[in-house]
């Protein structure tokens, strides 16, 4: 797969939960570094779930993208690389993020903590071991602290929707949310990408929803709808991506 001219962060963000964005994240970071390009994923939501998909140690005593949001630790001193995928790496999540979006309010610059640990790492890695080509973030299902700094760090907004009703209701929310950081914290920022997720062809309401987005965002949603399907739940019980526990 081509390299994209410069390190494209991506964050995926849905304040709704259950939507697919764990999985939409970890299974297109296994699939880019499957292709020979080199991936970092930044777990950013306290469960952990991108950390355990990717068999990455995220106990309360790893060091976590915590320590980079609140202790000021270099990200290089969190990152470690996958073992299933070569090419992927991953900042792990622990529980102690949790109590970040408390500990983030009193702390000076606190929407770009994120932002400038990023840059930093980026410009730093380019320097030593060449470019990373993609960045994903993998944010919590709210649009607080951990969100905001998420869509800070970012130039785009990946936008995971399953296909149910419910699912709309909320995307107005979050549209609302990266137009305000637009304005205000990152002009930089726009939604580049809305990834149908959970897609049951058997219902004239998954065809309904799909189509209904496919009308109003037709630029940004991908041609691919991901079906539902037991494996993609079944490989994180096992540590793994789709892509390594049940390639077909």
């Amino acid at each position: 797969m081509p390299s994209p001219p410069e390190t494209r962060v991506l964050t995926i963000a849905n304040q709704k939960g259950g939507v697919g964005k764990t999985t939409s994240t970890v299974n297109l970071a296994a699939a880019l570094a499957s292709q020979g390009l080199a991936v970092l994923v930044l777990d950013l939501d306290p469960q952990g779930n991108a950390s355990t998909a990717l068999g990455v140690d995220h106990r309360s005593e790893v060091p976590s993208i915590y320590d980079v949001l609140i202790e000021d630790r270099p990200l290089a001193e969190v990152v470690v690389p996958v073992a299933e995928v070569p090419g992927l790496l991953c900042a792990p999540a622990t529980i102690d993020l949790a109590g970040a979006e408390i500990e983030l309010v009193s702390l000076v610059a606190r929407e770009s903590r994120l932002r400038r640990a990023l840059d930093k790492y980026l410009a730093n890695r380019t320097a030593e071991e060449g470019r990373l080509d993609y960045v994903l973030i993998d944010c919590p299902p709210s649009l607080g602290l951990l969100t905001v700094n998420a869509l800070v760090a970012a130039r785009e907004v990946l936008i995971p929707i399953q296909c149910e009703y419910y699912a709309l209701e909320g995307l107005g929310q979050l549209l609302k949310n990266v137009e305000l950081i637009q304005a205000h914290l990152n002009p930089a920022l726009h939604v580049s990408t809305i990834l149908l997720t959970m897609y049951d062809g058997r219902t004239r309401l998954a065809a309904q929803v799909a189509q209904e987005v496919r009308d109003h965002f037709e630029a940004q949603v991908l041609a691919t709808a991901i079906p539902r399907s037991v494996r993609i739940s079944e490989a994180p019980s096992y540590g793994q991506t789709v892509l390594t526990y049940d390639p077909g």
